[in-house]
């Protein structure tokens, strides 16, 4: 149950604003990442410089013959040399001989704190590629030995601060627009593509209120591409044409039950005015209380049916199951049916083994469906009619097909027929019930695990199938 501050919010808006949470957070990781990628590409850019520059160096201290030049000059042609190769910073250069001593250095370019701390810095240096300063900053450490001759002479090494290192501002700004860029387009597309899925849902509902209202004419909206979105909508649109089934049937079943009720009723009403009155006596009176009764009993087992499928239709159906020679007792069922019928109303034929099937079930449930089934047969078939009940087995279970030669069920009506209270058009007007005997059946059958089928219907006849598993006695 939602409350006021659990307000539902529209699908479009819901999976919009997460997506760009979602895609804000995925840009601002990417945008970290992505400025520590070029501050990392930067720095071994101008390593890398830095080590040219060293080797540059190293060129240009050692002479032909091995010696070291570090004279006054020295310091003014490396600067050329640092201008011209682009590492115009703040570059501190030293030169060490091969005892380690200190033999040149920038001119004037030591801060007071540096020179005081220079020897342990240089120590530092010839172990680590990173020193800090007393104040805290950190040092970028490139060495480069001096060598002639595979002998080593003495050592270059190079400082340049960490706050040299500068990220150029078009690489930002390209970082930024692209990720700005990347934002409004998944913002677009993730908007784009959820107003696209709520359009059907929210046909979807429309329609659900539409249903409420009463209105089951929901229309089907363009192909959608997205299966389970298809699915949705169709199997809604399903629903919906079954709820208008079961509307039409139930105002038809409102009708046809007050109209069935109705008749017994008011026969009984008008034969029992009619003996009160004293308008009949004798024997027409006796034929009179004869009709009474017959009506009654019309009357009370229509109540019991719908006493009966009230209690199916909650699962409350008995099932005694016992072995029985299933060949055996559908004969006597047909034998039992057929001395109630007219001799010459209609023919029943019987294809039936002559041996042992044995099978768990129900006879009186199976006697149920079948004298069911072969009275809507001779109601189909009319007078003269033929009926076939035969009997075959599968490798799964045991079959019988009841046959009949009527005018077959129209194909419109095929898919209902099974349906509680319906009654097909060829019944309506010819044969008085509540339209509840196949939807027994089919109860009564899959209550004994089986399964009531119509296996054909044709304008020269119908067949319906009752399956029954096998199972071991």
């Amino acid at each position: 149950m939602f409350t006021k501050n659990s307000k539902p919010v529209s699908l479009l808006r819901y999976w919009t604003v997460r997506y760009l949470i979602t895609l804000c957070c995925g840009l601002v990781i990417i945008g970290v990442v992505s400025a520590y990628w070029i501050k990392y590409a930067a720095t071994e850019k101008q390593l890398e410089v830095t080590r040219l520059f060293a080797e540059e160096v190293a060129d240009r201290v050692v002479d032909d013959e091995g010696k070291l030049l570090v004279g006054a000059s020295l310091h003014q042609v490396l600067d050329n040399r640092r201008r011209f190769m682009g590492v115009d910073r703040n570059l501190l250069v030293f030169i060490e001989n091969r005892q380690g001593e200190l033999i040149y250095s920038r001119p004037g370019q030591l801060p007071a704190a540096l020179q005081q701390n220079l020897n342990r810095l240089l120590a530092q240096a010839d172990q680590a590629d990173k020193v800090k300063q007393p104040n805290g900053d950190t040092l970028y450490v490139v060495k480069k030995n001096l060598e002639f001759n595979d002998s080593i002479l003495g050592k270059v090494i190079l400082l340049f601060p960490e706050t040299d290192i500068k990220v150029s501002k078009e690489e930002l700004q390209y970082l930024v627009i692209m990720l700005g860029s990347l934002g409004v387009l998944g913002w677009a597309v993730i908007y784009f593509h959820s107003r696209r899925l709520s359009e059907p849902i929210r046909n979807v509902v429309v329609a659900a209120r539409q249903i409420v209202e009463g209105n089951y004419e929901v229309p089907i909206p363009k192909a959608i591409k997205e299966r389970e979105i298809h699915e949705l909508v169709y199997t809604f649109k399903e629903m919906a044409d079954r709820l208008r089934q079961l509307e039409s049937m139930r105002t038809e079943l409102l009708a046809g039950v007050t109209h069935e009720l109705k008749t017994p009723v008011t026969s009984i009403s008008g034969l029992v005015q009619a003996i009160n009155d004293e308008v009949v006596s004798g024997d027409e009176e006796k034929e009179f209380l004869q009709i009474c009764l017959k009506e009654t009993k019309r009357l009370q087992n229509m109540v019991e049916d719908l006493l009966d499928f009230n209690s199916f239709a909650v699962g409350a159906i008995a099932v005694a199951r016992e072995e029985q020679n299933l060949g055996k007792l559908l004969r006597e069922i047909a034998s039992q049916w057929k001395i109630v019928q007219d001799a010459d109303s209609v023919s029943l034929c019987m294809n039936i083994p002559e041996r042992e099937t044995p099978i768990l079930v129900d006879p009186g449930r199976v006697q149920q469906i079948l004298i069911n089934l072969l009275n809507n047969a001779r109601q189909a078939t009319g007078e003269g009619g033929k009926i076939e009940l035969s009997l075959y087995e599968t490798p799964a279970d045991m079959r019988v097909d009841v046959k009949d030669n009527g005018l077959g069920i129209p194909p419109q009506e095929q898919p209902l027929i099974f349906e509680r209270f319906f009654r097909g058009s060829n019944k309506k007007e010819k044969v008085r019930g509540l339209g509840l005997g196949l939807s027994f059946s089919r109860m009564i059958a899959k209550a004994m695990g089986g399964e009531l089928v119509l296996k054909e219907s044709t304008p020269q006849g119908s067949t319906f199938t009752l399956i029954l598993p096998k199972e071991s006695a």
